[in-house]
């Protein structure tokens, strides 16, 4: 069943490019600060995480406990699962909270990471409600990566490799709408109140406790409302990363376990060997590039204006005499051409800072250099031709193009 996503969730709000940016960075120092902590811990090079994570979320009332079993069951997973929930309940957590120190995303992200790090997941490892926002899904990226490093790091180092297996991160998101995960979250209200009625009245058994979002109506849409808000907007972007599992949580216990086993069961069929991972882990995957380019090219933005200021200024002040009425001319196609024979492009620096410049306003060029031959002068003994050669810059300028709507 398709997630109700609202008409307008595909257009952005306004400044969430912004905002974005800022959670990056802020995952980024909470990552580099955790990586730290735990190196200190175990010694650089002894951060070792399992081979196999599943990182398992869902709508409330998803039956994330129940499914949970079945996949440690399936998969051969013997280690208790990492429930995000007990991990907040702990004698650690309870530590931050007594010096009011409030669990953030830098707290659970340590919290969760470092648990992984236990022996008992050496080969596999559920993690139940981690990642839950925005922040702590860039964590889960980084974590990834650094493993990748790491692991292309060591190898070739026989007593190191086995510590670094190729890490498989699978997302799995259970999923109901809105009307079926209230109705869930009240029935489960209303079994807990009976249960712990009954364990009153005989003196047998444990009492458990009950969420006070599963008293309420109101309070269980709420709950969902940010689930769907936050949780599944940030997983969402994990899509594109790794093994993503949707699950259709609608239907029997036993409708539901079919429709993991055939998810599971055809994105192992995806997943390289060992051996082949090995072979390709020499060369960085797309992500792992890009993932700092942002912040980069501001750095190299304002290297240049502090190191070379005026020949930057010259660079802008050609793309607004020159580049940008040609660009203005091609906004419907979005693809500009632009000769130039500028002499400041003799300067390498120059054509950096131009692509750079570019880059921050939103445009994508390329840049071609050209070399022609010029007759000069002809010889009037043997009509041989002297020629000079010049050099022509030719940039591709691409962005995106303006649609004419057409009446009628």
């Amino acid at each position: 069943m398709p997630p109700p996503d609202s008409p307008d969730s595909a257009v952005a709000p306004r400044g969430r490019g912004s905002r974005d940016d800022l959670e990056i960075k802020d995952a980024q120092l909470i990552f580099e600060s955790v990586w730290a902590q735990m190196e200190r811990e175990q010694g650089e090079g002894n951060v070792s995480f399992p081979k196999e994570i599943f990182w398992l979320n869902g709508s409330p009332g998803a039956g994330k406990g129940t499914q949970t079993r079945f996949i440690m069951e399936f998969r051969d997973l013997t280690a208790h699962p990492i429930l995000t929930s007990e991990l907040l309940n702990s004698a650690e957590a309870s530590r931050l909270k007594d010096v009011g120190r409030m669990a953030g995303d830098r707290e659970v992200t340590s919290l969760v990471f470092r648990k992984l790090m236990d022996p008992e997941y050496r080969t596999g490892a559920i993690v139940d409600g981690y990642p839950r926002t925005k922040v702590q899904v860039e964590c889960v990226k980084l974590l990834f990566n650094k493993l990748t490093q790491v692991r292309r790091f060591y190898t070739h180092d026989g007593d190191k490799s086995e510590l670094f297996p190729n890490s498989v991160f699978h997302i799995i998101v259970l999923f109901i709408d809105e009307p079926e995960s209230v109705q869930r979250q009240l029935l489960r209200g209303r079994r807990a109140m009976e249960h712990n009625d009954q364990v009153r009245k005989s003196g047998m058994g444990q009492i458990v406790e009950v969420r006070k979002t599963d008293l309420s109506a109101e309070a269980a849409r709420n709950r969902y409302g940010t689930f769907k808000e936050i949780t599944y907007e940030a997983l969402k972007s994990l899509r594109e990363v790794f093994h993503y599992h949707y699950i259709n949580a609608h239907g029997t216990i036993r409708e539901i376990q079919d429709r993991i086993v055939d998810e599971l069961r055809y994105q192992s069929s995806l997943e390289l060997d060992q051996a082949t991972f090995t072979t390709l882990s020499e060369i960085p995957v797309a992500r792992q590039i890009i993932v700092h380019a942002r912040q980069e090219l501001i750095a190299r933005l304002e290297r240049y204006q502090r190191d070379r200021s005026e020949v930057f200024k010259e660079v802008a002040r050609l793309i607004t005499k020159k580049f940008t009425p040609i660009i203005i001319r091609h906004a419907i196609s979005g693809m500009a051409y632009v000769n130039s024979e500028a002499e400041i492009f003799d300067d390498p620096d120059a054509l950096a800072m131009l692509i750079d410049i570019f880059s921050e306003r939103g445009y994508h060029t390329v840049v071609d250099v050209r070399h022609y031959d010029i007759p000069k002068s002809v010889d009037p003994e043997d009509f041989s031709i002297t020629t000079y050669r010049k050099r022509v810059f030719r940039f591709r300028i691409s962005f995106p193009g303006s649609e004419i709507r057409r009446g009628g």
